[in-house]
């Protein structure tokens, strides 16, 4: 079933069409951030082209959360703060061929730092989230994605989603070890992260669209999996297909998720 954003499923512990959060009071055609609540919280996120800002940095393991003005904002929809929130922007199409099976590609040249797609589909629980992978046979495909989020005190946030059932032309991404494309949780209307992917390059019309199941922009750890040994064996790792020259020769796998409670 298709859906352009997240749905509630099982054990969720919010609804993603929730709003939580307050909006400002602009009432200029876009925020500024001399006088928007949401900018002077938050920060500007996006530049002049509505692209994301620092995204050089984002070859390390973390991406910086977005947060971007809502429903109960007074600014209008065309403010430079809304962005994720409008949807698609570019012409995508979907693929089938070689040893992965369906892939997408992009239909028109896409500029470093631009919005490409989200990755939508059920929110659910923990428990759900392993009671499905425990489930699931060596051929089953897994799109379930754990994002984790680090807060302050020490403290975590994880968000659960699952477009196996429900879900939006995200689903159809393929893993990269040197990918193009990188995930950042942006928060619109509720505490549920919308799962945007954004170009990490230039990406001209034709190229496969593609981002690390890990999490990561660019590969830059040595050709070894995340988890240590004793934890892969305790799944039957799937072959990574992405032809990169650093290539890790396995898809990422969350053994965390398997092994929890």
């Amino acid at each position: 079933q298709y859906s352009p954003e997240h749905v509630s499923g099982p054990g969720a512990d919010q609804d993603p069409s929730e709003i939580t959060y307050l909006g400002c009071d602009c009432v200029s055609t876009s925020c500024r951030p001399d006088s928007c609540s949401c900018l002077q919280h938050h920060g500007e996120s996006y530049d002049e082209n509505l692209s994301l800002r620092d995204c050089e940095g984002k070859e390390t393991d973390f991406s910086r959360p977005v947060f971007e003005c809502n429903v109960m904002c007074k600014c209008s929809e065309a403010c430079k703060n809304r962005v994720v929130q409008r949807g698609l922007g570019y012409r995508l199409q979907m693929f089938k061929g070689g040893p992965k099976g369906w892939g997408l590609h992009t239909l028109e040249f896409i500029p470093k730092g631009r919005f490409v797609c989200q990755y939508a589909g059920e929110v659910i629980g923990l428990a759900e989230a392993r009671r499905r992978l425990q489930s699931q046979k060596p051929g089953d495909m897994n799109y379930l994605i754990a994002v984790k989020e680090h807060i302050d005190g020490g403290k975590m946030i994880e968000t659960f989603v699952d477009p196996a059932l429900v879900g939006n032309v995200g689903r159809f991404l393929n893993h990269s070890c040197q990918p193009n494309l990188f995930m950042v949780p942006v928060r619109v209307n509720s505490v549920v992260p919308k799962l945007a992917l954004f170009a990490g390059r230039d990406i001209l019309a034709g190229e496969e669209l593609m981002y690390d199941y890990s999490g990561r922009y660019k590969n830059v750890t040595e050709k070894a999996s995340v988890q240590e040994t004793t934890d892969i064996d305790l799944v039957e790792r799937k072959p990574c297909y992405c032809g990169a020259e650093s290539c890790c020769g396995f898809l990422p796998f969350d053994v965390s998720v398997m092994n929890s409670g």
